[in-house]
């Protein structure tokens, strides 16, 4: 089998009150793939180095959340949060017509893959997390803090936005977005890396000549956190029992740590299907800077949790579209020669 091609994809629009949802799907379109949902303030360009180092048996729908990447954003005067972010799950299974979904999501993506998966356990058979399992819990000082600063900076963007104001947000040169992107990040995303981020956020400046301005709803950068008292996160890991789950953690990053030990301990137990590793020098964007050595682990675990169909591979990894007297045939021949073979034990 072999790999996909980031050049491989299908441009998706689905349907949504407020707009769509945008998407590329890569690789094979003939088969349920796995969800894969961005960061915040990011977009699905995120995965530009994953996704090629991926097996191309089963295919990967890469979604921009609304509000970000090519995303409707939301009616105006509305406010994005976590708790609606998690909704857009079971929009994008019914969409497809999916009764189960496999999910991989970074940061705010992974997230909305936890909570998800802790509410809806029937509906989820394997879970790829990169960089995070729950939601930052700042002390009650700090979050009274952002809540009044958001609460203004909230405001500003709806006038920003009113029609026919030509209010742009601050523009750069292309240059200078590498830069503001890698500083906005805390350099977990090096200017190097920044293009497979700027792709689908950025529009070119009206007012100025070669400058570039962030595209995405500036009111994402105020949207409301969950927060999860004492005991609740460890009360919805419960709930996801022996589901496969792969955490990956940058040794650089805090997102998995200590105030997750008591929920990553709840999924390890009992689970032979709960998997850990840690990326030496991997940041909060491990999956981007060190794309291969995340794959090393993600590979053999999809392989192993979503295997490839009898009937969907060759040897060549390419799709085979059978008819189904074709693929009845070869199932019967399957069986027929698992019935007759001898052990070699």
């Amino acid at each position: 089998m072999g790999t996909m091609s980031l050049s491989d994809f299908k441009e998706v629009r689905i349907p949504a009150p407020w707009g769509h949802i945008s998407g590329r799907w890569y690789g094979n379109r003939k088969e349920r793939p796995i969800l894969a949902i961005h960061g915040w303030l990011d977009n699905l360009g995120t995965f530009d180095r994953l996704i090629p180092l991926l097996p191309d048996y089963i295919g990967v729908l890469c979604i921009d959340l609304p509000g970000h990447g090519r995303s409707a954003r939301i009616q105006p005067g509305m406010h994005y949060a976590v708790n609606d972010y998690v909704l857009i799950i079971p929009r994008v299974m019914k969409e497809y017509g999916w009764s189960k979904v496999s999910l991989m999501g970074h940061s705010l993506g992974g997230i909305i893959s936890f909570i998800y998966t802790s509410l809806a356990p029937h509906t989820v058979d394997m879970v790829i997390s990169l960089d995070i399992l729950l939601p930052w819990t700042p002390s009650p000082k700090t979050v009274i803090k952002t809540l009044a600063h958001s609460l203004e900076k909230h405001l500003v963007e709806e006038d920003r936005q009113e029609e026919g104001n030509l209010h742009e947000p601050p523009s750069y040169t292309l240059a200078q977005l590498n830069e503001v992107l890698a500083k906005g990040s805390y350099n977990s995303v090096t200017p190097e890396f920044a293009q497979h981020l700027l792709h689908r956020q950025v529009s070119k400046s009206q007012l100025y000549p070669d400058r570039f301005f962030f595209s995405r709803d500036g009111r994402v950068k105020y949207y409301s956190l969950t927060q999860m008292e004492p005991g609740f996160s460890e009360a919805l890991a419960k709930r996801i029992r022996r589901k496969p789950y792969l955490i990956i953690k940058g040794s650089r990053s805090n997102f998995v740590g200590v105030r997750t030990e008591k929920a990553v301990a709840i999924l390890r137990h009992n689970n032979p299907h709960f998997e850990f590793y840690e990326v030496d020098g991997g940041t909060h964007h491990v999956h981007l800077h060190a794309a291969e050595e995340c794959a090393r682990y993600i590979v053999p675990f999809i392989r192993h949790h979503r295997p490839p169909a009898l009937t969907s591979w060759s040897l060549s990894g390419k799709e085979q579209h059978l008819s189904a007297e074709e693929k009845r045939r070869q199932q019967e021949r399957f069986f027929k020669r698992s019935t007759h073979a001898k052990s070699k034990l």
